[in-house]
């Protein structure tokens, strides 16, 4: 079964600076599940089919119009059928006022009420951005996640192989640190990932024969980054021999992660390989790809050959 993330009431209110009108009990105690939320125009009306009540509920000026044509027992009718489904939060934008009847059924069945000075529709777009990150699905695994020319660069590869020592001659080259030995992958929309590291291990790295360094301590602030996105899997394997590497770059490799297919490729060390040029080379060369050009298409196109790409999506989560 996944892990099902929450966000605190309370981490909301401080984020989002609300006002509180009517607390159930200590907002730490709410948490909020759904990173989707409802304008409760449809159930102000009566109509309840397809209703979540695991939603925040937000009104604004258009919710506060339609009600002003309700009498107050109307209204008190109205908000009892709402907040008996208890919703974690009811949220009134644009510092309305709130009508009495509805602190008075808020109270009724605990729910509580917020009030915010933002319009309707910008603070539904940073909630819901907000809540999207906060609740997204999650899985951490070992690697190093590192910034390069704009190309958030994700570092797999067994212990020992050289992950770290190359992020830090990346840092040095001046590219970004995101997270070293644990990363913290979040899937935000259905095409994007985001990585980040743990809070208690944040910009450090291990260098086998140094020991532990600090890289924001070292190199500067603008050598680290809290979160990136990640654009290419980058797996550093030792150089085997019998194996067959590819040299031409024509195939599509993918990783699925989390469901989201993210451009992958093997990168063989062995001694005398310039390890931090090959990952800015495949930073810049995953980039062109994005953009449409890809070289080793031009490359057989000028020599009249015509060889089709083949697609390999490997599944992280079960290999």
């Amino acid at each position: 079964m996944p892990q099902e993330f929450f966000v605190g009431l309370d981490v909301l209110i401080n984020e989002f600076e609300l006002e509180v009108m009517y607390s159930a009990c200590d907002p730490s105690d709410i948490h909020v599940f759904n990173n989707d939320i409802n304008r409760p125009g449809l159930q102000l009306a009566g109509f309840y089919e397809y209703y979540d009540n695991s939603r925040i509920q937000i009104v604004g000026k258009a919710e506060f119009a339609y009600l002003a044509r309700y009498t107050e027992e109307e209204r008190l009718r109205v908000f009892d059928e709402l907040f008996v489904t208890k919703p974690p939060a009811f949220i009134i934008t644009r510092e309305i006022d709130p009508y009495p009847e509805i602190l008075s059924v808020a109270a009724n069945y605990e729910v509580t009420v917020l009030r915010s000075k933002e319009s309707t529709s910008a603070f539904m777009a940073k909630l819901i951005a907000y809540l999207n990150i906060k609740l997204a699905p999650r899985i951490t695994r070992h690697g190093v996640l590192i910034e390069v020319y704009g190309e958030g660069l994700l570092i797999l590869g067994e212990s020992g192989v050289g992950k770290s020592e190359t992020a830090i001659e990346l840092v040095k080259r001046g590219h970004r640190l995101v997270a070293d030995d644990a990363v913290e992958i979040r899937r935000t929309s259905n095409i994007t990932l985001v990585g980040s590291s743990p809070d208690n291990i944040r910009h450090f790295l291990e260098l086998r024969g140094i020991g532990i360094i600090n890289a924001r301590q070292l190199f500067g602030m603008g050598a680290v980054k809290i979160s990136e996105k990640i654009d290419l899997v980058v797996e550093m394997e030792l150089w085997n021999p019998e194996k067959v590497y590819d040299r031409m770059g024509m195939d599509n490799h993918y990783m699925s992660i989390l469901g989201v297919k993210v451009p992958h490729v093997t990168i063989p060390v062995k001694p005398g390989r310039n390890l931090a040029v090959i990952l800015e080379v495949a930073a810049m060369n995953n980039r062109q790809k994005k953009m449409g050009y890809n070289a080793a298409r031009e490359l057989l196109d000028n020599l009249g050959l015509n060889i089709e790409a083949s697609n390999t999506v490997t599944d992280w989560e079960h290999t």
